[in-house]
C-alpha cells in the first residue's frame, strides 16, 4: 500500500495509472518511443531518439550559441565559447596522439574547464575516467595507475597533490593543469592551449576533430565510491549516458500526464550544482539533461548554505539539490526569509534517503516541488526518478522505473523474483546499465548477470511499480535475528523537529550480535537529547528499533563526494558502548 500523501492532494489526482501514461509516451511516433536492440548479447528497450554519442550531443550544443553554459564565481561561458573550447582541446589531445580506447583521467573540482575536458575527449572516442577530487594523492595515484590512464587533465591542486606519484606512472604520457599560479614542471598548463574561460569567445570556429564513433563505444570508466575496498570503475558507454537526457525528460512528461495536463516542450532552465561532476548524478543525470535543453549549470567551489541562497537570489535558479543534507540545510538557514527565492520551482535529490518530513517542508515553505530518484554508479545514474505529486504522494518511496528501465526483487538465490511489497535484493536493467567494470572481470561476472546489475540494495516494489529502498544489504542491523532497515529509524528521526540529519549503525552486542544505534546533527538553536530522541522512535516503531544509544554531532554527518553517509567513521564514535 502507497504511504499517507503529505500533503492533501486533488480528489482527481491522478488523473491516469503510469501503465497508460507509460503507453502513451512511448507510442509509435512519440518522442519517447523505445526500440528493442541487442546489447552485450542481450535484448535491451533503448530510448529511439537519444542522441546517439556524446559528441553528437556536444555538436548539436552549438545551437545553443549565447545562451549561458556555466556560471563560476564572475565567470560566465556560453554554449558557443564551451564549444570553441571543446574543438580546440580535443584537437590538442588529437596531436598528442590521444584517440579511441585511450584514457584520459579527469582531476579537477567544478570548473568550467571540466566540461571542456569532457567532450573534448569524448568526442574523439577516448575514454574519461573522472576521478575523485577529494581522493589523496595515493587514491589519485590508484585511479591514474587501475585505469591505464595514458592523458590527466588536472587542476593545480590535484596536481600538486600527484606530483610524488608521476615517476611511477609511465603509462601517464600528458599532464595537463588548470589554473596554477605558476609554471607547472613537467606538464602543460592547460591554459596555453586555450586560454582562461575569458578567452574562450575568441579561439577559433572550429568543428571537432574526425572520429567515427557509434553509441556502445567505450565513454566513461567512474569509480564506485569505494566505502569498503578499493574503489572499482564501472565502464560506461555513450548510450548509457545520452540515456539520461531521455529518462529525466520522461518524468517530468510522466508527471505531467499524472496530473491531466499536457506535457510542455523543454525550456532552458537555471541549475545550482554543488554535487561534484566526478560523481555520475551530477554528470550523466544533470549535466547531460541541460546541455541538451541549453540550461545553465551554474558552480560553487565550495558547498556553502548562505552562499547558495545569495546564488539563488542572484542567478534566478529553478533547480537545485544532490543530497537530502543540502535541501535541509537550506530549510533551516536562519537568514533564509532575506533571500528571494520565488524562482526555486525544484529541489531534487539522490545518492541517499529522505525523510518524509523533508518532502513536506520543501512542497511547504520553498513553494517547490521535491524529486527523487535511485539510480547507482553502476547505472550511470537513473533508473527511478520521483517527482510531483506521485513524491507527495509516496514520499519514502524513490519512485517509478523509467520506463526503458525494469526493475525486480528477488530472492536470495538471485533467480526468484517476490511478490509486490516483500524485501528482497533490487536488480535493474536497461540501456543505463554499465558493462561492467574496467579490468575486473570476476566482480563483473558476479554483479552483472544477463543484461541486469545486482544492486546489493534491499528493497521492496508496490504493485503500482514504485520502489522503496530498505536499505544497503550490508548496512542492515541484525538484532538478535530481528532484522532493522536503517531507513526506517531514520525517517523517524528525520520526523523530530529538532533533527536534521541521522544515520543508524550497528554496534556490536555479546549475546543479540549487534544493537541499534543513532547519530544525529540537529537544526541550529534547536535541543534534543537521548531520552526525548528515544521515546520519540519508540512511541512510533517496534521497541527492538529503538536506538540503545545516540550521539550528537555539531556539524551534519560526514559523507563521501557520492552523498553517501560514512557510517564506519560514526560507529566509532560507540567504541564504549556495547
Amino acid at each position: 500500500m502507497p504511504s499517507a500523501s503529505v500533503v492533501p492532494l486533488p480528489a482527481s489526482w491522478p488523473a491516469m495509472s503510469i501503465a497508460q501514461a507509460h503507453a502513451l509516451l512511448t507510442a509509435p511516433g512519440a518522442k519517447f518511443e523505445m526500440e528493442t536492440i541487442v546489447l552485450q548479447g542481450v535484448a535491451t528497450r533503448v530510448w529511439k531518439n537519444a542522441p546517439p554519442t556524446l559528441r553528437d550531443l556536444v555538436s548539436a550544443s552549438r545551437a545553443h550559441g549565447d545562451r549561458l553554459f556555466v556560471v563560476f564565481e564572475d565567470e560566465r561561458v556560453t554554449y558557443d565559447a564551451h564549444h570553441r573550447a571543446v574543438a580546440a582541446l580535443a584537437a590538442d589531445l588529437v596531436a598528442r596522439g590521444v584517440g579511441k580506447g585511450d584514457r584520459v583521467a579527469l582531476a579537477m573540482r567544478n570548473l568550467p574547464e571540466w566540461p571542456v575536458a569532457f567532450f573534448a575527449a569524448v568526442s574523439i572516442g577516448a575514454i574519461v575516467v573522472p576521478l575523485n577530487a577529494w581522493w589523496t594523492g595515493a587514491e589519485l595515484d590508484y585511479g591514474l595507475r587501475d585505469s591505464g590512464a595514458t592523458a590527466l587533465i588536472a587542476d593545480a591542486e590535484r596536481h600538486d597533490r600527484l606530483a610524488p606519484f608521476y615517476a611511477g606512472l609511465p603509462d601517464l604520457a600528458h599532464v595537463l593543469v588548470a589554473r596554477a599560479a605558476a609554471d607547472v614542471t613537467g606538464a602543460t598548463r592547460l591554459e596555453s592551449v586555450i586560454g582562461t574561460p575569458g578567452d574562450w569567445p575568441s579561439l577559433p570556429d572550429a568543428a571537432l576533430p574526425a572520429a567515427a564513433l557509434a553509441p556502445e563505444d567505450d565513454a566513461t570508466i567512474f569509480y564506485t565510491s569505494g566505502t569498503t575496498g578499493a574503489p572499482k570503475g564501472a565502464l560506461g558507454t555513450h548510450r548509457n549516458l545520452t540515456s539520461n537526457i531521455l529518462s529525466s525528460g520522461f518524468t517530468a512528461a510522466r508527471a505531467y500526464l499524472r496530473r491531466g495536463e499536457a506535457p510542455p516542450d523543454p525550456t532552458p532552465r537555471v541549475a545550482l550544482t554543488v554535487i561534484p561532476l566526478f560523481h555520475v548524478t551530477a554528470c550523466s543525470a544533470g549535466m547531460m539533461g541541460s546541455v541538451a535543453t541549453g540550461s545553465t549549470l551554474v558552480f560553487m567551489r565550495k558547498w556553502d548554505a548562505t552562499r547558495a541562497l545569495e546564488i539563488i537570489a542572484r542567478e534566478r535558479v529553478n533547480l537545485t539539490g544532490g543530497v537530502p543534507t543540502i535541501a535541509w540545510q537550506l530549510l533551516e538557514h536562519p537568514d533564509r526569509d532575506r533571500y528571494d527565492l520565488s524562482s526555486l520551482d525544484s529541489i531534487a535529490y539522490g545518492g541517499a534517503p529522505s525523510a518524509p518530513e523533508l518532502v513536506r517542508r520543501i512542497y511547504e515553505e520553498f513553494g517547490a516541488l521535491p524529486g527523487n530518484g535511485w539510480g547507482m554508479t553502476e547505472t550511470t545514474a537513473t533508473v527511478t526518478q520521483h517527482g510531483g505529486e506521485d513524491y507527495l504522494n509516496r514520499p519514502d518511496s524513490a519512485g517509478a522505473a523509467v520506463a526503458a528501465a525494469d526493475i525486480e526483487v528477488r530472492g536470495e538465490d538471485g533467480v526468484t523474483v517476490l511478490p509486490p511489497d516483500t524485501i528482497g535484493e533490487l536488480w535493474a536493467r536497461g540501456p543505463m546499465i554499465a558493462k561492467g567494470y574496467w579490468n575486473k572481470p570476476e566482480a563483473t561476472a558476479a554483479t552483472f548477470v544477463d543484461g541486469w546489475v545486482r544492486t546489493g540494495d534491499l528493497a521492496r516494489i508496490d504493485a503500482e511499480g514504485f520502489l522503496f529502498i530498505a536499505d544497503r544489504a550490508k548496512d542492515i542491523v541484525i538484532r538478535g535475528g530481528e532484522n532493522i532497515y536503517s531507513i526506517e529509524v531514520e525517517n523517524v528521526l528525520y520526523a523530530h523537529p529538532a533533527v536534521t540529519d541521522a544515520a543508524l549503525v550497528g554496534i556490536p552486542h555479546r549475546t543479540l550480535g549487534e544493537e541499534p544505534a543513532a547519530v544525529v546533527h540537529l537544526c541550529p538553536g534547536c535541543t534534543a537529547d537521548e531520552a526525548e530522541l528515544q521515546a520519540f522512535v519508540r512511541a512510533r516503531l517496534a521497541g527492538f528499533k529503538v536506538p540503545v544509544a545516540i550521539r550528537f554531532m555539531a556539524t551534519p554527518l560526514p559523507r563521501n563526494a557520492n552523498g553517501k553517509i560514512l557510517k564506519k567513521e560514526l560507529k566509532a564514535l560507540f567504541a564504549d558502548a556495547g
